[in-house]
């Protein structure tokens, strides 16, 4: 089976073929602003050097920085009809309350607040006011509102208002978007309204990307299907995109975690990707990134659907290496960026970089050495020493225990990265400089539950997280994974004393190989 992964990131769009699972080629291109022109020419660039013909590719799966950065930058993003149940309570915090004003404007700032919503044991609120929703759909008509998102109070508890409330605004509005909280985030009201929201302002987006993406491999010749790499290290088809764009966050550093295991072999450790402009650095666990266990916070907004729990600094390749009118030396957190073949020292500039003071230290060869052995042998070793201390800090931070793990150095910026971190070996793996895009093209297909059950009738929890696992399995079939491949990753149970008939909520993650129902069909 041949498969084709692509990751793009701020710096550079890297591209990989690989069989089964081995890497016949990787190369890098640069990331250009609208983004599909890199992918391509990454796409070109690497079919050449594999050899292979496009007819033979089976798969394609795409790692895409589009969306977060839609967010970040304040573009592409469309207005959104904010809908709580939550009155005659919550009425203090009005939607997107927290959020930075530019991003309120470029979402419309449109937040209605609504009679209904639950208490923490499953009681309502108050019922939910249907008058409102209709008087709620007319201003969306006559606003021209693009989409709606739908949060109700404790409504991953019990969605039934949820879905009501979404169906009554389907009768006046039946063509419009609408995004429900309780497909995307977590108890916590803010937060999980916050995602829906966000991810509701995605949802143009999304559908004009994804087509982009089919128009583009078929422009190449590439006519099998292809998937886009999601923040849990697994794959989304095109249409599951479409509805949840906001799941790719943070896709890029899970990529390369999980490329950084498939090409050691390690499960548990610590990955450290270095690239032009800044390091990430996360946890392994069974293979897969670990996942945040608090907030997570997008483009200055607080949200609580999974991501992963990646720790990042202002240090790469093109960071700049500064001597202060004090003396003092520092590394970055400005960099050169995508400009560090025309800037850095080694390829002709004059700008002093982190790779200028690698090569002058004598830890890789690249561009013309030569040029290195001007740089200030005192300022080298002292900015070597705070780039050392830097990434020792970093991967102390993810550590979650005292016992020695191993450190995996990847992406095109690790040549900075010491033999050793104090205690901790650090490992530089073959291809390890486009170990993201690898992560994509090994990317696996996952399906997911959680959900709160109630231990009563006889019900116990044995059988409950038995009905959860046959649950997750059947969506990861659905979505096109092979049933011989199928494999529970997570699986958990935390009993909820306030809650009524002993209730537990259980969540259970599975993942199997690609395959299956999907995997001829064109996405």
């Amino acid at each position: 089976m041949y498969r084709l992964g692509i990751d793009v990131g701020g710096t550079n769009t890297d591209a990989v073929v690989m069989q089964d699972r081995k890497v016949l080629a990787g190369v890098k291109a640069a990331t250009t602003e609208d983004v599909t022109s890199g992918v391509l020419e990454a796409l070109e660039q690497v079919l050449t050097k594999s050899g292979v013909e496009r007819t033979r590719i089976d798969t394609v799966m795409i790692g895409t920085t589009h969306f977060t950065n839609a967010v970040i930058e304040r573009k592409h993003i469309s207005p959104v009809a904010a809908i709580r149940l939550g009155l005659p309570a919550t009425a203090c915090l009005p939607p997107m309350v927290d959020w930075p004003e530019s991003l309120r404007q470029a979402t419309g700032d449109l937040g209605y607040l609504v009679r209904g919503g639950y208490e923490f044991d499953g009681r309502e609120i108050a019922p939910l006011d249907e008058a409102e929703i209709d008087r709620i759909a007319d201003d969306i008509n006559a606003k021209k509102v693009a989409a709606a998102a739908i949060s109700a109070v404790f409504s991953p508890i019990n969605r039934e208002m949820e879905i009501a409330a979404k169906e009554r605004l389907r009768r006046k509005c039946p063509d419009l978007p609408v995004v429900l909280s309780s497909d995307i985030g977590r108890i916590g009201l803010l937060e999980r309204e916050s995602a829906a929201i966000m991810n509701a302002s995605l949802l143009a987006l999304s559908e004009r990307t994804v087509e982009a993406f089919a128009r583009a491999l078929r422009s190449i010749g590439l006519v099998c299907p292809f998937y886009i790499t999601q923040n849990d290290g697994t794959l989304m088809s095109a249409d599951v995109v479409k509805r949840f764009p906001v799941l790719t966050f943070a896709s890029g550093p899970t990529n390369s975690m999980r490329g950084a295991a498939f090409l050691t072999g390690i499960k548990n450790g610590i990955v450290v990707d270095i690239g032009g402009t800044t390091t990430d650095v996360g946890a392994l666990q069974q293979g897969f990134p670990r996942q945040a266990a608090t907030v997570v916070d997008i483009g200055g907004v607080r949200t609580n659907f999974r991501m992963p729990d990646v720790f990042s600094i202002g240090l790469g390749g093109g960071s700049l290496v500064r001597r202060g009118p004090d003396g003092a030396v520092s590394v970055g957190p400005q960099s050169v960026g995508y400009r560090i073949t025309k800037e850095a020292m080694v390829f002709g500039g004059d700008t002093l970089t982190a790779t200028d003071i690698a090569v002058a230290l004598g830890q890789c060869e690249v561009g013309d050495v030569s040029r290195a052995a001007a740089i200030d042998k005192a300022t080298a070793g002292e900015a070597r020493r705070l780039i050392t201390q830097m990434l020792e800090t970093a991967v102390e931070r993810s550590r979650i225990s005292p016992e020695p793990v191993p450190v995996i150095a990847v992406g095109g910026g690790s040549i900075l990265m010491p033999e050793r971190l104090g205690e901790l070996a650090v490992l530089r793996p073959e291809n390890f400089a486009v170990a993201n895009a690898v992560g994509a093209a090994i990317a696996q297909i996952s399906g997911e539950v959680d959900r709160i059950y109630a231990l009563e009738n006889g019900l116990s929890r044995e059988e409950c997280l038995r009905q959860a696992e046959e649950e997750a399995t059947q969506r990861a079939l659905a979505s096109g994974a092979q049933a011989g491949t199928i494999e529970v990753i997570e699986r958990e149970d935390v009993p909820l004393a306030y809650l009524p008939g002993n209730a537990t909520r259980i969540h259970v993650k599975v993942v199997g190989e690609m395959g299956g129902a999907h995997a001829d069909q064109p996405a």
